[in-house]
């Protein structure tokens, strides 16, 4: 507890962290966080409200050139200091993931781990960084000219995480803009926010320069807007709904920005599929962290010549799916993070039944549980068939054959991810380039864990990719030194 003393104002109240500081919001108003398995009280938070907003802001702008001076050197050991001080403290971060998240603890454990080594390959990363020489012989009058390419910092990045991972995605985000010499204002998930006030303290241990990062907690409705239009944000890196993405174009203005929004990503079950891993997989996808994720696999395109075995075979593979407390290590699926969010999956599933589709597993919501649910014979007139569902639904849809499979899954609005099942690796291959998606996995479901492959959406689903080079790369600019050389 002496190490987290710091951030905390009473017993269950915490503290934001501004300028190297912990402190209250202004108005001293704060808001709840409950877990969710028992609706506890985890902890009191700050409400942020604008007059805080200013002052992270104004922290992280003052503070943008001690980063960017620093040398690349200097970043690589700050990170590798923070991820050796987060490996220390894992277990505090793992407990409060299981209470404020209700995330599982196998689901819990996995992300720590994800975000300890996601910190220690971007500190490597900074080391591959480079600029490019251009010779100006390559066009005529320019023979006695040459340009040094090279990548600068953006200045102030924003970083807006979802409550679904927050931990994770939050240094996702965090670690490449420090590795590229940006400072950072994190705005917390507000489900969830005490693991990354937990993040700031280690931060803060690990000698993160004053200022270079600030984490507030407050809601989106409240200091959104003000947040994204800030003359003196930079960058802004939102991972979220794709309502709320579009208000942030809209409000931002001239700003660089990285949007990772909705999903809903299809699974392509062809007719000669591997169906023992078709169905394994495609209920991983669909169900790991109870489907609370924009990459979850939330329609399943079954080729009706194999529909009825790949069902057959689904109904057994759900009940290995155990949904209980997320302490115990057996549990796989555990309660959706708020009231609204159960409400939202109740109806999709109610409204898919009323119009003819068939639950042959689960379908029932218990407090804030809602079972792992197999609809089968979805119709395109239902709205699961294309609103996000983020629960535990498997969601079949009979197609005729491979182009209608096809044809099916390109008619979403969204294009974030996508499976496809066959052991003809032409047609996978074939398959993969035609669908209107930034990532197609072949044979697995959609698992981009630490951040080696580039990753984001098409169409309705975002701007720009994330990853570990990748995301370096998006959170810089560059800056080109042209050399006008004395002719002889």
């Amino acid at each position: 507890m002496r190490v987290w003393k710091p951030m905390l104002a009473g017993k269950k109240t915490y503290k934001m962290f501004i300028n190297g500081k912990w402190v209250n919001a202004k108005d001293k108003k704060t808001f709840d966080v409950y877990n969710p398995y028992d609706g506890s009280l985890v902890g009191k938070v700050p409400r942020a409200g604008k007059e805080d907003v200013e002052k992270a802001v104004n922290a992280a702008f003052d503070a943008k050139h001690k980063i960017a001076g620093t040398d690349a050197i200097e970043r690589v050991e700050l990170l590798k200091r923070i991820s050796n001080l987060l490996e220390k403290h894992k277990d505090d971060f793992i407990d409060i993931l299981i209470k404020e998240a209700g995330k599982p603890r196998a689901y819990a454990e996995g992300e720590v781990k994800a975000t300890i080594e996601r910190l220690a390959v971007t500190a490597e990363e900074i080391k591959t960084m480079r600029g490019e020489y251009i010779p100006g012989d390559q066009a005529p009058g320019t023979s006695n000219r040459f340009a040094i390419v090279t990548r600068k910092p953006v200045g102030v990045v924003l970083a807006v995480s979802p409550f679904n991972y927050p931990l994770f995605i939050s240094i996702a985000k965090i670690a490449p803009a420090l590795a590229a010499g940006n400072s950072v204002v994190c705005k917390a998930a507000s489900d969830d926010p005490i693991c990354m006030l937990m993040f700031a303290r280690v931060a803060e241990l690990a000698g993160v320069p004053k200022g270079v990062l600030n984490v507030i907690t407050g809601g989106g409705g409240e200091i959104g807007d003000f947040l994204v239009s800030h003359p003196k944000v930079d960058m802004i890196s939102f991972t979220g709904s794709t309502f709320v993405g579009k208000r942030i174009a809209q409000v931002a203005g001239m700003k660089k920005m990285h949007l990772e929004l909705g999903g809903k990503s299809p699974a392509l079950v062809l007719e000669d599929a591997d169906l023992d891993l078709a169905v394994k997989e495609c209920l991983s996808g669909a169900l790991k962290f109870s489907g609370q994720r924009c990459d979850a696999l939330s329609r399943i395109l079954v080729v009706e010549k194999v529909a009825n075995e790949f069902v057959k075979k689904a109904v057994k593979e759900i009940k290995k799916w155990k949904m209980g407390n997320p302490k115990d290590k057996k549990t796989l699926i555990g309660p959706l993070i708020n009231e609204k969010a159960i409400n939202k999956v109740d109806s999709l599933v109610k409204d898919a039944v009323n119009k003819g589709a068939k639950v042959l597993a689960g379908g029932k919501r218990k407090g804030l549980f809602y079972e792992p649910t197999i609809l089968d014979k979805v119709t395109l007139k239902m709205d699961i068939a294309w609103k996000e569902t983020f629960g535990p639904v498997v969601t079949i849809i009979r197609v005729k054959n491979w182009k209608d499979a096809v044809k099916v899954a390109n008619q979403s609005a969204y294009g974030l991810d996508a499976s496809v099942f066959t052991q003809d690796m032409d047609k996978a291959i074939k398959t993969a380039k035609l669908l209107q998606d930034g990532s197609v996995t072949i044979n697995g479901h959609p698992a981009h864990g630490l951040g080696l492959f580039p990753f984001g959406g098409d169409k309705d689903s975002g701007i720009g990719r994330e990853g570990i080079s990748y995301s370096i790369e998006e959170m810089t600019k560059l800056h080109t030194i042209v050399f006008n050389l004395k002719k002889e």
